[in-house]
């Protein structure tokens, strides 16, 4: 991992060879050396993961704060008195959760008023760990779909490993067993929808290859109660340059639902077909659309683009709604009624329905409230704010189609999490359970600030830092962003970050870049494919900004991002490796020529663009991390790291990217998670070793003596 200066002058005329025949070859046609390490679980490429991953451990393990580090994210994570985050299934309270004895975790239950103790008492309902002994199985739970409206039987979503592919497998409450000569679909990346108690519309792989390019399926059946999987019946066909076709349905209180597929032309481009009793129709919405919910047979739609239907004229980033008998009987006029249209500095979080109330989470300026709507008997909508703590982050936990109860979550970056029990119908709210505080936040406070970007877009970030803070450059600070699919990053209370750095004097910072849904829509579209480079531009004005105020200096900045965020790592450390002494890239997109034929990436053109579009392929090629890294720059040592197991970005970024370090002689660390799918591993334990390797590299980096550890 040290620099080797041997053959420079040709590797710098390799170099740009290499970059020059990027901007014009096609992406199977440009020298890629390690194209082997694409190979997930090939011999070759897991001895040369194992090989790095000695390395990695040799390194950060043996630093003396590693132990510790270690220990307390460990307990953290294997705390007892952390919340258990509920669902309402059928009328009861349900929770997934894991400690020391239970690694892989158990599916429990309790009643509203045990909940609403200081001690519930929970009734097991799967047992994970045993399940998965039993089979001699890796069993990570994916989740559970239940049928409504009775919800006694789900589909029980079991991951090998932690990966997007499952096996589906059909389970009793009030049993509690799987069904004897139920519904189960062997592994596969599908997708189900509960058409009845007895039919399910199935999107999958049926035969071998009928996949997408973005390796999702294309075709919808209908499976009866007893069938064989041979025997479903097609519904529906996309075609195979989709990104995915997906089932779902939405149902009321009152039993009236709906069964929807959508046929994903891009990422972000759906169209909508209404499953009918003997045939499937296009319903006239915008591509640019999803349905969220149903209540009171009305059908609810967020827009990501604007909506004409009729002398309706709704605006991109609302909400509105459509009756669903309407729509069935007529499917091209489904005369939209506008329920709430965001301002310019709020969006649309999230959206729930309780018994006869539509649960709306709206944030302004990146902080949340929650809202309840009713329909008035003229169809208009009509809301009241309900009453929760200000300047932090709200989510709609769940919602109980029963009654108007609805679990709501709140928390900040000081503020630990808890969790409000509220009647929509009533707006009555009360705090029912709070996360006891996991650092000292008396030291400590948050400042919402400003970075001017190149085009003179006003950038939010949050900062949290020590009270009395010196403005003088030596605050060691960790800048972590996202940047794209419309994601937003809301304050949240990272118990790792304020243990394990802002108690130790750092300083931790959230930027609400574009690309991000922060601002709605809009914000997101700012940064589209060729667009993109505004996204990074935006990071590194806020890094440039934090370094104007004397909040820290390049010496002492690192930087955090996983996944389209491991992406916006690569590009910083790439195109400005003199801002940051620490890049942790984490389960990233690196090499941005090759990306749709890796794992799940064709799925994501709409966010990125394609190499097969010439302008958009320049681009790419443009800030391609793998691409772009040249022999004889003094980057920052990144941390690099990702897992085995991800079948959606995929390990083969990261490795490509490190072995590319490797071969210019430039310094880096690289660890693989065996397991864990596209997160940091598949259990708390592993989630916790990880966690702890990062932060020994943050340390290492930043709050060293001198210059960063090589």
């Amino acid at each position: 991992m040290r620099h080797v200066a041997k053959s420079l002058v040709l590797a710098v005329l390799a170099a740009a060879f290499a970059r020059n025949a990027v901007a014009q070859a096609r992406p199977d046609t440009v020298a890629d050396p390690h194209r082997w390490l694409e190979e997930v679980g090939s011999e070759r490429a897991m001895n040369w993961v194992r090989a790095e991953n000695a390395k990695t451990i040799a390194v950060l393990e043996r630093d003396p704060r590693f132990a510790e580090i270690h220990a307390s994210a460990l307990a953290m994570a294997q705390a007892r008195d952390r919340i258990p985050y509920v669902r309402f299934i059928a009328g009861a309270l349900y929770n997934f959760w894991q400690d020391s004895a239970h690694v892989r975790g158990i599916w429990r239950k309790t009643s509203l008023a045990s909940y609403r103790t200081a001690s519930p008492t929970w009734v097991t309902v799967l047992d994970l760990d045993a399940l998965a002994t039993s089979e001699r199985a890796n069993w990570v739970w994916q989740g559970a779909n239940c049928a409504r409206p009775t919800e006694v039987r789900c589909l029980i979503a079991l991951s090998d490993g932690g990966e997007d592919a499952t096996t589906l497998r059909e389970f009793d409450l009030l049993t509690r067993r799987f069904v004897p000569g139920g519904f189960q679909l062997p592994k596969g990346k599908q997708n189900v929808a509960w058409k009845s108690p007895d039919t399910l519309l199935v999107a999958r792989e049926w035969t071998p290859g009928e996949m997408t390019t973005s390796g999702y399926a294309y075709v919808v059946k209908t499976l009866a109660r007893g069938q064989a999987l041979a025997a479903a019946v097609e519904v529906f066909r996309g075609k195979p340059s989709d990104v995915r076709v997906a089932a779902f349905t939405l149902s009321d209180a009152a039993g009236r639902s709906v069964s929807i597929i959508d046929r994903g032309i891009s990422f972000f481009e759906s169209e909508h077909h209404l499953v009918r009793q003997r045939d499937v129709v296009r319903l006239d919405l915008p591509l640019k659309s999803n349905l969220v919910a149903m209540l009171d047979g009305q059908v609810i739609v967020k827009l990501a683009e604007s909506w004409s239907s009729g002398s309706a004229r709704i605006a991109s980033g609302a909400l509105a709604s459509f009756d669903a008998l309407v729509a069935s009987r007529t499917p091209q006029m489904l005369l939209p009624v506008t329920i709430v249209e965001p301002g310019p500095r709020e969006a649309i979080e999230d959206v729930d329905v309780t018994k006869d109330r539509l649960l709306v989470g709206l944030m302004r300026n990146v902080t949340g409230q929650v809202r309840s709507y009713a329909r008035s008997a003229d169809g208009r909508w009509t809301h009241v704010v309900l009453t929760l703590p200000t300047n932090i982050s709200t989510e709609i936990t769940s919602a109980d189609r029963r009654s108007n109860r609805v679990v709501m979550g709140v928390q900040g970056y000081l503020t630990p999490g808890s969790v409000w029990l509220a009647d929509a119908g009533t707006a009555s709210v009360v705090q029912v359970k709070t996360l006891a505080p996991r650092f000292d936040a008396s030291r400590a406070e948050v400042e919402q600030l400003e970075a001017t970007s190149t085009d003179g877009t006003k950038i939010p970030y949050f900062i949290v830092h020590p009270k009395g803070m010196t403005l003088d450059g030596s605050n060691p600070t960790i800048l972590y962003a996202y940047g794209g699919f419309e994601a937003s990053l809301t304050p949240r209370y990272n118990a790792e970050m304020g243990k394990l750095w802002v108690e130790r004097g750092g300083v931790h910072v959230v930027a609400n870049i574009r690309g991000g849904g922060e601002f709605g829509p809009a914000w997101h579209d700012a940064g589209l494919k060729t667009k993109r480079q505004v996204i990074y531009d935006d990071f590194a004005s806020v890094a440039r900004d934090l370094i104007a105020r004397g909040i820290t200096s390049p010496r002492k900045l690192g930087i955090q991002g996983g996944s389209n965020g491991g992406l916006l790592m690569g590009v910083q450390m790439t195109q400005h490796p003199e801002l940051y002494s620490a890049v942790d890239i984490q389960v990233p997109l690196l090499d941005m020529l090759r990306y749709e034929q890796i794992a799940a990436g064709a799925s994501w053109v709409g966010e990125y663009g394609s190499v097969s579009v010439p302008a958009e392929r320049e681009f790419l090629a443009s800030i391609s991390p793998l691409h772009n890294l040249k022999p004889g720059v003094a980057y920052p040592q990144p941390l690099i790291w990702t897992t085995t197991k991800d079948d959606r970005v995929g390990p083969q970024h990261a490795r490509k990217f490190a072995a590319t370090m490797s071969e210019m002689g430039l310094p880096y660390l690289f660890y693989e998670v065996i397991e864990g799918g596209h997160g940091a591993g598949a259990n708390i334990e592993q989630q916790a070793h990880t966690t702890a390797l990062e932060f020994t590299y943050f340390a290492r980096q930043l709050m060293s003596g001198g210059k960063p550890v090589p």
